[in-house]
C-alpha cells in the first residue's frame, strides 16, 4: 500500500464500509469467547453482527453530517468526506439514513431483550448514544472525548455486549481478550486526528489530539498501536488465552509497516493520508488473527468439544 486512493464522492465514501472492522472484530471476539463457553446461538450472533455495523455505519454517516453543519467539512478540506460540501449528497438525507441505522439497532434490541432480559438494554443505549452523538446533538467529538469513547464503547463495551446477548452474564476472559483490540481500534481515530491535525486546529475542532503537539499526537497514535503488542504477549504468558492468540504477532509486519510510515509523516502529505488505512489495516489482521487463534487453541491443539 503505497498510496490512498482519492475518494469518490457518493453513498458508498459516506458509509465507509472499510471502517467495519470497529464493529467486526470486538463481536468476533465476544462471539468466539461466547462459543467456546456454550452460548452460541448463531441466529443471535448475526444479529448483534448487523447491529454492530450499523452502529458504525451510523457513526459514520452522522459523522460527516455533524462535521458539515458544524463547518468543519468544507470545500478547502473535502478530501476524505466530499460528498456534501459539493453537493454530491443533501444533508437531510444523510442525516435520515444514519438516524434510520439507530432505529433499526433498536429495533433489535427488542429482539435482544426478549431472548435474554432487559439487561442488555445498558448495552444498547450506551452503543446507540456513543454511535448517534460522536458529532450531533452533544457531540462529545468536539469535547476531545472521542477517543475515550471508541475504547470503551466499541473497544469494551461491544464484546461484553456481544457476550451477554448470549449468555446473559460478564466474561472476565472477553473483557482481558478485548483489551488489545480496544486500543488498536482507538488508534485508528487517533490517527484521523493526526492526519487532520492542523486542519482541526484552523477550524476550532478540540480533539483530544489537538491539545498535544504534532509530535504528541503522532507518538500517541504510534503508541496505541504499539500496546497491543505486550498486552497480549502478557495475557498469552498468563495463559489467560490460549497461547496459539500468539498467531496475532504476525501482525507485527505490519507495525513495522506503521512505524516506518509514521515517523515521516511531517511535512509529508501522502504519508499522513496512510496513517488511518495502516492502522485499519492491522486492526482487521491482528483482531482475525487474535479470533483465529482463540479457537484454534481450544479445538483443533487442545482438542476441546
Amino acid at each position: 500500500m503505497e498510496d490512498v486512493k482519492p475518494v469518490r464522492s457518493g453513498w458508498y465514501n459516506a458509509f465507509r464500509p472499510w471502517s467495519l472492522h470497529g464493529a467486526v472484530i470486538p463481536v468476533l471476539i465476544g462471539g468466539a469467547v461466547a462459543y467456546h463457553d456454550g452460548h452460541m446461538n448463531w441466529w443471535i450472533f448475526l444479529m448483534v453482527l448487523v447491529c454492530g455495523c450499523l452502529l458504525q455505519s451510523a457513526a459514520n454517516l452522522l459523522n460527516t453530517y455533524g462535521d458539515f453543519v458544524r463547518g468543519t467539512d468544507t470545500v478547502e478540506n473535502r478530501t476524505m468526506s466530499p460528498e456534501l460540501v459539493t453537493g454530491k449528497l443533501r444533508p437531510k438525507y444523510v442525516l435520515l439514513v444514519g438516524l434510520a441505522c439507530l432505529g433499526i439497532t433498536a429495533l433489535c434490541g427488542i429482539v435482544f431483550i426478549w431472548y435474554i432480559g432487559w439487561g442488555i438494554l445498558i448495552f444498547g443505549l450506551l452503543g446507540i448514544a456513543g454511535a448517534g452523538l460522536y458529532t450531533v446533538g452533544i457531540a462529545y467529538k468536539y469535547h476531545a472525548m472521542g477517543l475515550v469513547s471508541v475504547f470503551f464503547m466499541m473497544g469494551i463495551l461491544m464484546p461484553l455486549g456481544t457476550y451477554y446477548v448470549m449468555s446473559g452474564m460478564i466474561s472476565y476472559e472477553v473483557l482481558l481478550m478485548s483489551l488489545p483490540n480496544a486500543f488498536l481500534i482507538t488508534a485508528v481515530l487517533s490517527g484521523n486526528e493526526t492526519r487532520d491535525y492542523y486542519e482541526d486546529k484552523g477550524s476550532g475542532v478540540r480533539t483530544l489530539s489537538g491539545f498535544l503537539s504534532y509530535e504528541g499526537s503522532l507518538n500517541l497514535y504510534l503508541m496505541l498501536n504499539g500496546i497491543a503488542f505486550p498486552i497480549l504477549l502478557a495475557l498469552v504468558v498468563l495463559q489467560t488465552v490460549p497461547w496459539a492468540c500468539g498467531i496475532a504477532f504476525i501482525a507485527l509486519i505490519d507495525m513495522y509497516i506503521l512505524v516506518r510510515n509514521g515517523r515521516g509523516t511531517a511535512g509529508d502529505e501522502r504519508k499522513s493520508r496512510l496513517l488511518v488505512p495502516l492502522a485499519f489495516r492491522m486492526n482487521w489482521h491482528f483482531g482475525l488473527l487474535l479470533t483465529a487463534g482463540y479457537l484454534i487453541g481450544w479445538y483443533l491443539i487442545t482438542g476441546a468439544v
